[in-house]
């Protein structure tokens, strides 16, 4: 397909340094066999539009009969996407979804007043060497939708808009961005892409969302000639026409962003909310453990164990 997203035949990129107006370092920490490199939430920064939860996962490489395992936990008041790379993972929630989660697919899940899910390396990929390398995002939902019914959608590799031109290929993986859409149910202004650039090609970031961020996941990228390596994020200054240019060994990005809530979030744990006492409130519904009586139940095949309540 043919893809300009600006009037004019060529995008700008002469932007002053400062249109970035957060860097961002993850912090790194050992899961025991894997990396997690963590951007969101950042000391400077709670959120990227509703974005409030950013995590890179990996790369790792398991041997054979090994995988990875999150027990079942429960979340409030988010969606989440776990976005893979590389590897797979076998998704169970408290909805009754029960769907593998492979390279390029989405799978969205609203947690809404609660849900509870687990994640697992299939048991296909645990018969022989097998890796992970993905990333996990979560979104803060708005007021009017923290207490919704928790739901889940899955849209195969093939269901996500693909655009491609000038040395750029990027799936849409949520919201809207450069007349694209996709299919899964939003709650708010959002975009989010998986992009993959060649060497020296040049990317113009959506212009109509307010909070715009990128994720380097690999290669390296420049704006106004500052240069960023793999493993960093940057948040630009709402208004500002960008455009990134990938280095020589080129790059692969994920872009988000969209429109900021109407205030900030608690966060603690897995739980997200408007209020000190809706956290209050889910923290004593998980200590409970009264599964299936109030707003949280364990998965229909994955019932054996689950994480407990932080002390």
């Amino acid at each position: 397909m043919s893809w300009n997203p600006a009037i004019e035949p060529t995008c700008p990129d002469k932007v002053e340094q400062d249109a970035i107006e957060t860097l961002i370092v993850p912090r790194s920490r050992d899961l025991g066999g894997f990396e997690v490199r963590r951007a969101l939430p950042a000391p400077n920064r709670q959120m990227v539009g509703p974005f409030i939860f950013f995590d890179q996962a990996g790369p790792a490489e398991l041997l054979a009969g090994q995988g990875i395992d999150v027990r079942p936990h429960p979340h409030i008041g988010i969606g989440t996407v776990t976005y893979l790379y590389r590897g797979d993972f076998h998704h169970r929630d408290s909805t009754g979804a029960d769907q593998i989660i492979r390279p390029g697919a989405l799978n969205w899940m609203v947690a809404g007043r609660g849900v509870t899910h687990s994640e697992r390396t299939s048991a296909a990929a645990r018969t022989g060497p097998n890796g992970l390398f993905g990333i996990q995002t979560w979104l803060a939902l708005p007021d009017a939708h923290e207490d919704a019914p928790p739901a889940f959608e899955h849209h195969g590799k093939e269901m996500l808009p693909v655009i491609e031109d000038g040395g750029i290929s990027l799936r849409l993986i949520l919201g809207n961005a450069y007349g694209a859409v996709s299919p899964a149910t939003m709650f708010s202004e959002t975009f989010y892409a998986d992009v993959r650039l060649d060497p020296e090609s040049r990317l113009p970031m959506p212009d109509d969302h307010e909070d715009r961020g990128i994720y380097i996941v690999e290669g390296s990228i420049s704006v106004a000639g500052q240069g960023f390596e793999a493993g960093q994020m940057m948040v630009f200054r709402p208004g500002d026409r960008i455009t990134v240019a990938a280095g020589s060994g080129g790059a692969r990005l994920m872009i988000l962003g969209g429109a900021t809530l109407a205030g900030p979030r608690y966060i603690w744990w897995n739980f997200v909310a408007s209020s000190q006492e809706r956290m209050d409130a889910a923290k004593a519904e998980w200590r409970a453990a009264n599964w299936g009586a109030g707003r949280f139940d364990l998965p229909a095949d994955d019932r054996e164990e689950y994480i407990p309540l932080p002390d």
